[in-house]
């Protein structure tokens, strides 16, 4: 049995690593819920919930003080490009102060840490127009958000090549599954979706705005195999000191997207579409390759894993 730190774990990603560690080892969870629900958690003796802000150095000092951690995940962050626009300096104190009073702590008190795993994202890539998006690729990061994402990546890594503390980082791309909520401002479009034909399923009248085209493509990964890929980059020696991109190689229009829920639901949702807005990235999608080197392998196309998420949601 592990002992298992997971920060923002009652986030929809971290509250689905926790849920899967909780049956086999022991996890400590810590989130504000400002996002997370702790609803989101199994009721169980291996998992236990704080309720609780990674800025807070008090509370992180005695978590880390007093447990010895095999495995850390640091997921906790303001998730929202949008909010980080409008309030960089809050979003700053936690997606890049925290992150580095975290390290200094782990460098303290976790001698014996196996991995510190920290939860970057695509968005670092900005508007760079290449394809497919390499580990390697011109980091153009255009807002806060990305901004503190690749810095605090850059000093995880760091700490590793300077400390010998033991780190890798991960590079999200559109992840989705059940426990996304719609409500929030933080939550992709494919949760967002959802909703909408949750209304329409209900008899309500329900549309949904798109922004462009609909031509414009991401690489939609499925939380379970976002899962697969954190427990690999924590456990692979090879993944030390390294960033990964996590997605699955493949990119989908919004519009196809659309159409594969339509099929899978027997339903035609109505699609407003508007101007593109200033800002919004036209292509992304992973070169996975060197996931794929640590083992990885996708298992859900985004048929299959729309259709594992409609039926979690009681739409199927």
């Amino acid at each position: 049995m592990n002992n298992y730190l997971i920060t923002g774990g009652a986030g929809f990603i971290g509250s689905t690593l926790a849920n899967h560690l909780s049956n086999e080892n022991s996890v400590i969870v810590i989130d504000d819920l400002s996002m997370g629900k702790e609803e989101n958690l199994f009721k169980c003796s291996n998992l236990k919930f704080i309720k609780g802000s990674v800025t807070d150095e008090k509370l992180m000092e005695d978590i880390l003080s007093n447990n010895k951690f095999d495995y850390i995940f640091h997921l906790a962050a303001i998730a929202s490009v949008a909010d980080s626009v409008e309030r960089p300096v809050e979003t700053h104190q936690i997606n890049f102060e925290s992150v580095l009073m975290l390290l200094e702590l782990i460098r303290k008190y976790q001698k014996d840490l196996k991995r510190l795993v920290f939860s970057s994202s695509a968005a670092v890539y900005g508007d760079e127009p290449a394809l497919p998006k390499k580990e390697e690729s011109v980091i153009r990061p255009l807002t806060p958000y990305a901004v503190d994402k690749f810095a605090a990546e850059q000093y995880v890594l760091d700490y590793n090549h300077l400390y010998g503390v033991k780190t890798s980082a991960v590079r999200f791309f559109n992840v989705y599954g059940p426990n996304q909520n719609p409500e929030s401002p933080y939550s992709g479009v494919i949760s967002i979706l959802v909703a909408r034909y949750k209304k329409m399923q209900n008899g309500e009248e329900a549309q949904f705005t798109l922004f462009g085209d609909g031509s414009q493509s991401r690489d939609f990964v499925f939380v379970e195999d976002v899962i697969q890929a954190l427990l690999l980059v924590a456990t692979k020696e090879e993944a030390l000191g390294r960033q990964f991109n996590v997605g699955t190689g493949n990119a989908l229009t919004l519009n196809d997207l659309i159409s594969v829920i339509d099929e899978a639901l027997g339903i035609n949702l109505r699609v407003k579409y508007e101007a593109e807005r200033d800002g919004d990235i036209k292509d992304s999608v992973a070169d996975i390759s060197r996931l794929m080197s640590l083992g990885y392998k996708p298992n859900f196309s985004v048929q299959d894993g729309m259709k594992k998420y409609l039926v979690s949601e009681k739409l199927i």
